[in-house]
């Protein structure tokens, strides 16, 4: 993990330029004089007969993630603190019984605390699409419409792991074979998700899907960060800078009016860098439909045919940043405005509004239905490829 300046990481912050330029490259030494990360694995539970294992990545530096096969959940993401104690920074439950019970709005949680999500993450419209004439219905679990896949996602399933070593890193290859017609959706979709820990501190997560029949496909993870520490309380005085000029506003059941429309003199402007609560209280449409935010932006992707920088969140308080590059077209910012203080998390407390934020790397919301979004068709023979960058650093006191 980077450690940097308190002046370097504020004057990065307040300039919107990230703490390390590109993903992958350590500021300090070199990555190949440290020890290679490790993995290890423990039971976690067990779900109809099927054991789902919990996997610990640890990279140089402390810098510790847990990962489950149940829904390929980030649990926790545990950063050393300036006296070298790990500070888990991201919301979660301590066991598999919760996330069961707690983790999806059937369940009567609907948080999706760290998982992976599909068919298609975040909204169909009234779960109904149309392609190549044909007209398919997904499950609606979300005021009329399909939400991350419909009532029974990629979240709740088991995935089978592999472990994967690199010289300055180690990763867990996760893959699920979603049958055709699973939650009305066509083809048989064989996925693979890998989690990739690096000595620069980097958590990386590719996509990579194919299927056998037409289909539409849309993967992201869930996971909610505080980057003061998962009990430490609300994320309003976080800085945020999201990369984008765009957002797609929605309609009053959260579903894209199919524009794109400028952030400039909005509350949705985080061009430069902005307290998380500095306007969320604003009496914007936008804002007053999802209590909060829970929009997608439209990344910025300049010339880049890859990763691009999609985001970039700050906490003055603890000195520690995260930085998500992406080759989606997207980012969702979800301020956790549904969070009721109902959810109590691993570290025993209650979790209330806005106690941890998401950024969800995807293609738009609702694509299926607007041929004017990036399309999310996949076809036999082609390949579902994308991949999310994670860089996570401290400012030194």
């Amino acid at each position: 993990m980077t450690s940097l300046s308190r002046r370097q990481a504020l004057a990065a912050a307040a300039a919107g330029v990230g703490a390390m330029a590109t993903p992958g490259v350590a500021t300090a030494a070199s990555p190949s004089r440290r020890p290679a990360p490790a993995i290890s694995r423990e039971a976690f539970g067990q779900i109809g007969g099927v054991t789902v294992y919990r996997y610990t990545l640890v990279a140089s530096g402390g810098l510790t993630v847990r990962i489950l096969t149940y829904g390929g959940i980030v649990q926790s993401v545990q950063v050393p603190d300036g006296r070298g104690r790990p500070v888990d920074i991201v919301l979660g439950f301590a066991t598999l019984d919760d996330y069961v019970a707690h983790n999806s709005p059937e369940a009567g949680g609907g948080v999706y605390f760290g998982a992976l999500v599909g068919r298609y993450a975040n909204r169909i419209a009234k779960g109904t699409f149309t392609l190549d004439g044909a007209t398919y219905q997904v499950p609606v679990n979300n005021n009329g419409n399909a939400l991350h896949g419909g009532t029974a996602g990629f979240d709740k399933k088991v995935w089978t792991p592999t472990v994967e070593h690199g010289p300055d890193s180690v990763g867990l290859r996760l893959e699920y074979v979603s049958p055709d017609g699973e939650m009305g959706f066509p083809g048989t979709l064989t996925t693979r998700a890998t989690y990739t820990l690096d000595n620069s501190g980097n958590l990386t997560l590719t996509f990579r899907a194919t299927t056998d029949r037409p289909t539409v496909v849309n993967l992201t993870n869930h996971t909610y960060w505080n980057l003061a520490g998962e009990s430490s309380g609300d994320v309003y005085g976080h800085l945020l800078h999201l990369d984008a000029d765009r957002y797609t506003p929605v309609d009053g059941t959260q579903i894209p009016t199919g524009e794109l429309l400028s952030v400039h003199g909005t509350p949705m402007d985080f061009t430069r860098p902005t307290a998380i609560g500095a306007r969320v209280a604003q009496a914007d449409p936008q804002l007053m439909t999802g209590q909060g935010y829970d929009l997608n932006w439209v990344v910025d992707q300049g010339r880049s045919a890859g990763l691009a920088l999609a985001a970039r969140a700050v906490d003055p308080r603890s000195g520690r940043t995260l930085t998500v590059w992406t080759t989606q077209p997207g980012v969702q910012f979800y301020s956790g405005n549904f969070l009721t203080g109902t959810l109590v998390g691993t570290g025993g407390t209650a979790y209330r509004q806005s106690y941890g934020f998401a950024l969800e790397t995807q293609n738009f919301p609702d694509a299926p239905n607007h041929a004017a979004f990036p399309s999310p068709v996949l076809r036999p023979g082609e390949v579902y490829q994308h991949t999310t960058v994670y860089g996570l650093s401290t400012m030194r006191p």
